[in-house]
């Protein structure tokens, strides 16, 4: 069943960013959720429908149950969806389905934690720990970074990616997120001083890893027949594919072809466009190699000429496809799954012109691209301005 046109975003809205004791993580979906629903227009006794991803600071086993009852809705539809960082775009999935299919009228979607200040540096070490293989892995003490540094070692060596690209990922995303009044960095980065970082998994240095934010986002989606009462700009969901190829590395088919190719492509034929026809993306950029491949492999860049799009300024603001033009997980905020969420919500800010200084003129069509585990889940949707 093709979802072209059948379901509309109509709110956006993120929490407060950045250190916050004072928050705990239901407090910073509930704020989020607060202001997505204002953006919309809408109240919260008009939501019947509620997903959530997870949490690590607040490990409720069912996480969506218990955001319902602090929230104080009672969801026809709803439940926590859990595939990594895919898991936002894979719940705008099942949130277009549930509207278009009549199980839902308006469905909330939430993310985030407060894991800056939530968990300490140990308890998080261990929590990440469930992404390695329980035998095959994570005995030998392999962590996330690792993972995602062999999977870059080989995608240089594969297709010639080189160390100086992958810190301009992460030098046009703080460029990026120098722009976004919300955005946790606010300093300049330069290539020098990612290159010189710390190190952390060869080739990977602290800048090229992502941040640990206090965070949480939200959207809201319905129909839009529904988007006719309200009074905001609506954003269409034009095209939606998922792949799941592997969860633990060690069963990967390849360290160099994922999953993104395949979901891109579904997206793709669903809308009825092609990279060619995108104004923006938003990247999941847990780590900075990560953009690189998703670009390469959703069409937006040859293999192997991904890197140098950024080397040469045409992923920034203004340029040839501006990529995370909110800064990405990179600069902007990272909190579990709320970092894909945020791209959503700057792909809606985008689309509607509301961006300020950091808006892509005449942006019509922005593809957003979920990864989660270790390049083992993919979601890749088109969002555009108008029906298509």
């Amino acid at each position: 069943m093709t979802l072209r046109n059948k379901a509309v975003i109509v709110g956006v809205g993120e929490s407060d960013i950045g250190r916050l004791p004072h928050m705990t993580g239901l407090g910073l979906n509930a704020q989020a959720a607060r202001r997505a629903l204002a953006d919309a227009g809408l109240k919260h006794t008009d939501v019947d429908g509620l997903l959530t991803a997870y949490s690590f600071t607040e490990p409720y086993f069912m996480l969506g149950s218990v955001l319902a009852e602090y929230l104080g809705i009672s969801p026809k539809y709803g439940g926590s969806l859990v595939v990594g960082g895919a898991s936002p775009t894979a719940m705008l999935h099942h949130a277009a389905q549930a509207v278009s299919t009549g199980a839902a009228e308006v469905v909330l979607v939430c993310a985030g934690e407060n894991r800056a200040t939530g968990m300490s540096r140990d308890d998080a070490v261990s929590a990440l720990s469930a992404v390695g293989h329980p035998y095959f892995e994570a005995p030998y003490g392999i962590g996330i970074p690792s993972l995602y540094a062999m999977v870059a070692t080989a995608y240089m060596e594969r297709y010639g990616t080189k160390r100086e690209e992958m810190a301009a990922v992460s030098v046009t995303f703080r460029d990026n997120a120098l722009k976004h009044p919300n955005a946790q960095m606010k300093t300049p980065l330069t290539l020098d001083e990612v290159i010189a970082s710390k190190p952390i998994s060869d080739p990977l240095c602290m800048y090229d890893c992502c941040l640990i934010s206090d965070a949480g986002g939200a959207f809201v989606v319905t129909t839009p027949e529904r988007a006719k009462d309200l009074p905001g700009r609506e954003v269409y969901l034009a095209g939606i594919g998922e792949a799941h190829t592997h969860e633990h590395l060690t069963s990967a088919p390849s360290l160099t072809e994922f999953g993104a190719e395949i979901s891109g492509r579904t997206a793709y034929g669903m809308a009825g466009l092609g990279p060619e026809d995108m104004d923006l993306a938003m990247l999941y950029d847990c780590f900075s190699i990560v953009p690189i491949i998703e670009m390469e492999e959703l069409g937006l860049a040859p293999r192997g000429e991904g890197g140098a799009r950024f080397a040469e300024g045409q992923a920034r603001i203004g340029g040839r496809l501006p990529v995370n033009t909110h800064g990405g997980m990179l600069s902007h905020a990272h909190a579990g799954a709320v970092g894909g969420l945020m791209a959503i919500v700057e792909a809606v800010r985008q689309l509607r012109g509301e961006a300020g200084e950091r808006q892509t003129q005449g942006a019509s069509a922005a593809l957003v691209h979920g990864e989660g585990g270790v390049m083992s889940s993919h979601c890749t949707a088109i969002l555009t301005a108008e029906a298509r």
